[in-house]
């Protein structure tokens, strides 16, 4: 598991507006106080689960619930991503299950590969962010 963190920034151009997003990578970071930190920081989250990692995908319930907590009575915008589509051959976590935990969440859904970046599916994760 990685336990990096990385900080990002990029410009990209979403409904004819430049928009300027610093994104935080915090992978595989298990320290609760770490996590409350990033979520106070953070306006709007992207929260990504391996489709092949049935843990992963369990995860985001508690961190859905870490937000709330810390960002309440603020909603802040959120997209969930399952990761990893190419592997679907040793999916664990079935499309179904993602669609159904975000609308639970009431967010936005994409299954992408981070690798392969189908369609530009990881940037419009990003972008539908943006737009919340």
């Amino acid at each position: 598991m990685c336990l990096t963190e990385s900080t990002y920034r990029h410009q990209a151009n979403i409904d004819d507006e430049v928009v300027t997003m610093e994104i935080l990578d915090t992978a595989g970071q298990e320290d609760i106080q770490q996590k409350e930190g990033h979520v106070r920081w953070g306006d709007g989250f992207v929260i990504v689960y391996d489709i092949t990692d049935r843990g992963s995908f369990e995860e985001v319930a508690p961190l859905r619930s870490l937000l709330e907590e810390v960002k309440k009575p603020k909603n802040v915008p959120l997209v969930l991503v399952g990761n990893k589509s190419d592997l679907d051959h040793v999916r664990q976590v079935g499309t179904e299950e993602g669609e159904r935990l975000a609308a639970e969440m009431a967010c936005a859904f994409y299954e992408c590969s981070a690798c392969a970046n189908e369609g530009g599916t990881v940037a419009e994760a990003f972008h539908e962010l943006c737009r919340e």
